[in-house]
Order: structure tokens, then C-alpha cells, then sequence
């Protein structure tokens, strides 16, 4: 019995060629696909010899098989594909508001540093309307100091110095605004006022000294000018006097009943005048409150400013809240409008280059409106969407060959700058964006369609073979003459090799070329070769049928390589004939 491998019908059954827009190697995922076919095959014979008669001649002579001498090439994996070129940068110039253009000293083409003035609008309204923000700010400002003054004013102090001659409340009593709390005197030092002829009295002055005279006992005390009138007036018996205030240190019994006259450098007073402190006080409350704390007790001597006694009120407490919120407004809204007249002045956002204009000077712009458009050209980007397989490939920092249909015979260089995690599924595929950015640019634009090509690796002076020549399994037919079909036929059990492939047709049929089956490992491909690792060697030709168009790369023949028929056994031991799954 001749034995040949099964020669494939022509049925329109064919093998799957490399897809050149993703030159990946896909060998490996087949394997668990093919384990069925993979137990039939070790069944039937190790090295898969099968014999065309009957019918599978018939179906082997209406297919064809290419050759290929197993040779050393170097190979080189790339990922392809195709993208739109983009700014580095764009930037919309619009803005929030309505108005006269003034001024808009650019146009297309120009090249703009960021923060150039690009436009002003008139901002007259705005400036009127910040004015009245500052006065309100300035009139919220008052109320509250107002507020606050009134906030003070619960803290009551002594407004001279002196003794506490009464205290006229409790802790607990309500007091209303304008209500007298308490009586201060300095009663240590007392003030007589006393007339004496003008013409003397104009020579007098502060400090001098005076002896007073009381008028009941005629004791005397020494005291000191305080005061000279600078009128004159006319007393009783049409004398011209001056009134002088000297003043005395109380020696414990002068009260403001009793009077007294005076005389200063040998010049008697022309009447007598009645004491009175030199300081009394009656303290009131500048607002209403309760008084919670009282400070000092009557008789103790206090000075000025001194508390006395502290009120609290709720109402005023709220006043002084209100007064604070109403501050921050008018705050707030002053700064909304100082920001709102910066915005009268637009300016660029970005450096580039101005590619739309679409108002100028003297026009009126809307809310909202793009003024113009800006592109940052100082590299340009692009997006390429990679295969799920691929995307572990993939890295930041990898060349890129750029080409474009519309600079023909120009190749540029970018660089993978993000491998995106976030991935977009479309049935059952998954492909993730990778960025690309080129820094030669000359001759590209924004919007044009390029091709980007991305080596993963590359494999120099290696066994390879056609990549439609890997069926699934791993596995490549060679011609029985070749080195490693022999090997195979060597490693065959006595069972399933049951005539060497060199055997002779049997009589009356004609010469068939034999071929056997045998188990490779791959490494890596371009689309259109494979590396093989181990399996084959130099010397070897492998058969297949040659495959376009095919998605699976790298699987040319797989199941399409076997001529079709009934079932799997066919053309093994016991099968009824060829066939697929």
C-alpha cells in the first residue's frame, strides 16, 4: 500500500493568509482547536502518510500545492496601521460675553506667543458697573465698623477719673440705650472760679500759684492757677474782670457748698465763687443689653476707660452677623466684576499659530462664539488603535515609521508617547489607543491620513518558511524527499508506517508526489514569512496552497489544507475519506 498525503478537492476550501494590516504571529492560539485532530493524527500514523485512491486521487488531482525551499531570511515584526495627524495642541478662543470689538490686531496665519492679546471689547458698562460695586463695598464696610462700634459699646467704661459716687444697676437689669448706669467724681481735687480785674488778671498764667480763702472758717489753702479767661466781662458796679480757676487738694471737708476767695500774686479776686469737682461724670449706656457682669463696687477710684460693667445682647449680635454678610457680598460682587472686565481683554491661551479668524475689529460678538482657532504645530500627534494581542507589545519610547499619501517618497520618525489602558470592544475584539507623537513634521498637516508602522522584534539569519505553509497544530508539510521527512518517517511506530514514503504507485495508477506532516515550533513573523525555531532544517521544501486575503496570519492550510470530504477518519486507517470539521 503506496502511501500519500490527501490532496485537497476543489471545493473553494482554502488556507487563511497573513492579514497585512496586522503582521502578528498567531500560532500558538490553534492548538487547542486542533487537539481533536491532533489525537486522530497520532492514531493513524506519527508522521501522517496518506495514500490518494479511489476517490481522493480523483480529488487530489483537481488540487494544486506550491513549494518552498525552507531558507534563512531575516525577519522583522512590525504592527501597522492608520491614523489622522492632530495639533499638538488646539485651543477655541470664545468668550461669555456680548459687545463691540475694539481691537483684534492679528490675522490667519500669524504666529502668537501665550498670552498675546488677541482681541479687546468695549467695556464701558463694565467699568460703570464695577464703580457702583466698589461704593457698595465701601457702604458695607461702614454698616459693619457701624456694627461692631455698637458691639463695643456692651463693654461699659469710666469716662473720666475718679470715685465711683453710685452705681445705678444689677446684674441681670435690662438697660436701654441712653440709660444712666452709674456717678463718677474726683472729689480729691476741687475747682474754685473766681473774678478779679481784668488788668491784673491779664498778667497772670497756668501753674501760678494762689491762695484760696474759705469764706466760712477764713482757713486757707494753697492751690494753682488752672485757667484764665481770655473774654472779659462786666460784674456788679461796672468793674471790667476775668474769671481764673485755681485749683486745690481737698483736705477732706470741701464740698460744692462751700465758697471761698482767692488771691494770686498779692491781687485779690472782686468776689467770692462757689468749689466744684474737678471731675464728675454720669455714665450712660450707648445701647440697650442686659447687664451680666459688673466690674467695680462704689467708693472704688477708677480712670479713664476703665470697665465698669458688661452687657450682652442678641439683637446686636445679629446686627453685627448681618452687617459681616452683607460685606461679603458686596465683596464678591465686586470681584465677579473685576474678573468680568479682565475678561474685556482675551488673550491667547496656548503658543501657535492662528488657523481661523472669524471677527474683527469693529464687529459685535455673541456669547459663546468662537473668535478664532488656535494650533500649536510645534509637533503633531495621532492615535493608532491596537489589537488586543498586540497591545502587551507595545511600550512608551518605541520608533514609529510615519509615511503619508500626501508627501509621497518622504518617511518621517515618531515616538509611542501613552499606551492607554482604556480599550474599546467591538464584538469580540478589543483594541486600546497608542499615542504617537512626530516632531518632524515638515510637509505634514493637522487632518492628514498616515500610515504608522511599529517593529516589536526582529530575528536575523533564521530558518523560515512561507507563513501559509504553518497548518494548525504547528505543523508543515515537506516533500518526502526532504531532510526532516525522513526523521519523521524514522520516528513512526511499526503500526502506522506501514510503507516508506518512497514506495512505488501501485500498477495501473500513476506516480503521486508524497508528502508527510511535521510538528514545528515558530518563532517570530512579518506577514509573510515565519521563523522556525525547531522541525525543520536547511534542505527541507514545504507544500501548501497559496492563500490571499485571509485574516488568520500565518495559518495557511489550516483544515483548509486537507481536501474536504466526510468525516475526520477519512484517508486514515479505517476512515471513509477526507474531511474537515
Amino acid at each position: 500500500m503506496k502511501l500519500a498525503f490527501w490532496k485537497k478537492q476543489a471545493d473553494g476550501q482554502t488556507g487563511n493568509a497573513p492579514s497585512p494590516g496586522n503582521k502578528r504571529r498567531r500560532c500558538g492560539w490553534v492548538k487547542k482547536v486542533i487537539a481533536l485532530v491532533l489525537v486522530c493524527a497520532i492514531a493513524g500514523g506519527g508522521a501522517w502518510y496518506f495514500l490518494g485512491s479511489g476517490d481522493n486521487s480523483a480529488a487530489a488531482a483537481d488540487t494544486t500545492y506550491t513549494t518552498a525551499a525552507v531558507e534563512r531570511r531575516t525577519i522583522t515584526s512590525t504592527i501597522t496601521g492608520s491614523g489622522t495627524l492632530e495639533a499638538a495642541d488646539s485651543y477655541s478662543v470664545t468668550t461669555l460675553l456680548e459687545g463691540t470689538i475694539l481691537t483684534a490686531n492679528f490675522e490667519e496665519g500669524d504666529q502668537v506667543e501665550k498670552d498675546t492679546v488677541l482681541y479687546t471689547i468695549d467695556s464701558t458698562d463694565a467699568e460703570n458697573s464695577l464703580e457702583q460695586s466698589q461704593i457698595s463695598v465701601s457702604q458695607a464696610q461702614r454698616n459693619y465698623n457701624s456694627a461692631l462700634e455698637s458691639l463695643d459699646d456692651l463693654t461699659v467704661a469710666a469716662d473720666v477719673d475718679g470715685r465711683i459716687y453710685s452705681l445705678d444697676v444689677e446684674v441681670g437689669d435690662e438697660i436701654n440705650a441712653g440709660e444712666q448706669v452709674a456717678t463718677i467724681r474726683n472729689s480729691d481735687v476741687m475747682e474754685l472760679t473766681v473774678s478779679f480785674p481784668a488788668d491784673d488778671a491779664q498778667g497772670f498764667y497756668v501753674g501760678q500759684s494762689a491762695t484760696v480763702t474759705l469764706d466760712s472758717t477764713f482757713e486757707t489753702l494753697t492751690g494753682t492757677v488752672s485757667e484764665v479767661a481770655a473774654n472779659t466781662t462786666v460784674s456788679t458796679g461796672n468793674m471790667i474782670v476775668r474769671e481764673v480757676t485755681i485749683q486745690v487738694t481737698n483736705p477732706g471737708g470741701i464740698s460744692t457748698t462751700q465758697t471761698a476767695s482767692a488771691t494770686v500774686n498779692g491781687v485779690g479776686s472782686s468776689s467770692s465763687g462757689t468749689f466744684s469737682y474737678e471731675d464728675e461724670s454720669t455714665v450712660v449706656a450707648d445701647v440697650s443689653g442686659t447687664v451680666s457682669s459688673i466690674a467695680v463696687s462704689e467708693g472704688d477710684w477708677v480712670s479713664e476707660g476703665q470697665t465698669l460693667l458688661v452687657m450682652t445682647s442678641d439683637d446686636l449680635d445679629e446686627q453685627v452677623q448681618s452687617a459681616s454678610d452683607s460685606l461679603r457680598n458686596a465683596e464678591i460682587s465686586y470681584e465677579n466684576q473685576t474678573d468680568q472686565l479682565d475678561d474685556y481683554t482675551i488673550t491667547s491661551p496656548i503658543q501657535g499659530t492662528i488657523v481661523d479668524k472669524n471677527y474683527n475689529a469693529g464687529e459685535t460678538t455673541e456669547a459663546n462664539e468662537v473668535l478664532c482657532t488656535i494650533y500649536d504645530l510645534s509637533y503633531l500627534t495621532m492615535t493608532l488603535s491596537v489589537d488586543e494581542l498586540d497591545i502587551s507589545d507595545i511600550e512608551v519610547g518605541q520608533t514609529v515609521t510615519i509615511v503619508a499619501d500626501a508627501v509621497e517618497d518622504q518617511t518621517y520618525e515618531g515616538v509611542v508617547t501613552k499606551v492607554s489602558v482604556a480599550g474599546t470592544s467591538s464584538g469580540s475584539a478589543t483594541t486600546y489607543p497608542v499615542t504617537i507623537r512626530i516632531d518632524e513634521t515638515d510637509g505634514l498637516l493637522p487632518g492628514m491620513s498616515v500610515d504608522a508602522t511599529i517593529e516589536l522584534g526582529s530575528a536575523e539569519d533564521v530558518l523560515a518558511i512561507p507563513a501559509s505553509a504553518l497548518n494548525r497544530g504547528d505543523t508543515v508539510l515537506v516533500t518526502a524527499d526532504s531532510p526532516s521527512a525522513a526523521n519523521a518517517v524514522t520516528g513512526q511506530t511499526e503500526e502506522t508506517a506501514e510503507a516508506p514514503a518512497s514506495s512505488a504507485a501501485p500498477e495501473g495508477e500513476s506516480e503521486e508526489q508524497q508528502y508527510v506532516s511535521v510538528p514545528v515550533t515558530t518563532g517570530i513573523t512579518d506577514g509573510d514569512y515565519i521563523e522556525i525555531t525547531s522541525g525543520l532544517q536547511e534542505g527541507d521544501v514545504v507544500a501548501y496552497i497559496p492563500t490571499s486575503g485571509s485574516s488568520d496570519s500565518g495559518l495557511g492550510m489550516m483544515m483548509g489544507g486537507m481536501p474536504s470530504g466526510g468525516g475526520m477518519g477519512g484517508g486514515m486507517p479505517g476512515g471513509g475519506g477526507p474531511g474537515g470539521f
